[in-house]
């Protein structure tokens, strides 16, 4: 049997809830092994139609084999759109459930949603707060981990899923308040707030000088830290000090991390226009925009900081462009709104 019809009678079945699901999901798991990626893509739309539109139980698996043919070659940008959207749905579900639990169970935990199932005895606790969507909601808080994994591996994988998203801040809080029940959801609300094809101001207060850079795929401040620091150190016009080694610079890029994971440190501190530490654990989509842009001021290290090489999202490739260098003179009308660093 062909990937595309197999996908075909699996979303069938999963839209109508067919028992013949179970036993085509492991057909589905076993075909894939040998499928190339041009028979991948050819049934990821059906596939992602399956995802949208399954009750929540059986699109969490959709789901979870979409994600498994992304990081075996496929395409993310067929199911990118519709995995998203459905997990918001989900989302929104799941906390619904988590609230009438709260009111329901008198301080008792909700259900662990990866060590649990679905029982009666949790859809009658929840049920009297829930009405007619009480199956959904609960279906939804059990299903929550597969769509999140699923959805983790799109974002990180598919560049243009990312750059095609609607109301990314409404769906990166409504990830952040799932978080206190999934901790994988931190991961993904970090992912729905990574910047591609971004314009950063990099200004360097000792000697006045500035580059334009353009950033994407990046996972966390101690990623910018080291592309920067590769970008300027060490280059005709850039800044002196010690350039992080080329399997660094490759490692927080696209390449595998140095065995052993080197423990490397960041060669001066990072802050914004205001003065407020641009912290290594933050993203940067929290630099705040100046004039339409985001500011990064380079100010001498404070104190050694360590972390080990290697990106957050190892499937997530990045980029730093150096787009071009300001001699002080062009910054005259910049130096104004930076203000010295607070600490």
């Amino acid at each position: 049997m062909s990937l595309q019809h197999l996908v075909d009678q699996i979303v069938r079945a999963a839209v109508v809830e067919d028992r013949s699901f179970g036993d085509l999901l492991p057909q589905l798991m076993q075909v894939f092994q040998t499928a190339s990626p041009a028979e991948m893509n050819a049934a990821m739309p059906r596939l992602a139609e399956g995802i949208a539109e399954a009750p929540p139980n059986l699109g969490g698996w959709l789901a979870i084999v979409s994600g498994a043919w992304v990081e075996n070659g496929a395409d993310p940008a067929p199911v990118g759109g519709p995995l998203v959207h459905r997990l918001s749905e989900v989302t929104a579900a799941a906390l619904a459930f988590a609230n009438a639990w709260d009111q329901a169970a008198g301080g008792k935990p909700p259900p662990d949603m990866q060590e649990e199932q679905p029982s009666q005895q949790v859809f009658d606790t929840v049920a009297p707060h829930l009405g007619d969507g009480a199956v959904t909601a609960m279906m939804s808080w059990f299903a929550l981990p597969q769509f999140t994994m699923a959805g983790c591996t799109v974002l990180q994988m598919g560049p243009s899923v990312r750059a095609g998203l609607a109301e990314r801040d409404f769906l990166a809080f409504a990830a952040g308040q799932a978080a206190q029940y999934l901790g994988q959801m931190e991961h993904y609300q970090a992912l729905l707030r990574v910047l591609d094809g971004e314009r950063l101001l990099v200004l360097d207060r000792a000697s006045r000088k500035g580059w334009t850079v353009t950033i994407g795929g990046i996972g966390d401040n101690f990623q910018l830290h080291v592309l920067l620091g590769g970008a300027l150190i060490g280059r005709p016009g850039g800044l002196t000090g010690d350039r992080p080694a080329p399997e660094i610079i490759a490692c927080f890029l696209n390449a595998d991390t140095p065995p052993g994971r080197p423990i490397i440190s960041s060669p001066w501190n990072l802050v914004d226009a205001h003065g407020e530490p641009i912290w290594n654990e933050g993203v940067p989509a929290d630099i705040p925009v100046v004039n339409g842009t985001r500011v990064v001021v380079i100010d001498p290290p404070s104190y050694e900081r360590t972390f080990p090489a290697g990106r957050r999202f190892p499937l997530m490739p990045a980029t730093l462009r150096l787009d071009g260098m300001h001699l002080p003179e062009d910054l005259d009308a910049w130096w104004p709104h930076i203000k010295a660093p607070t600490r």
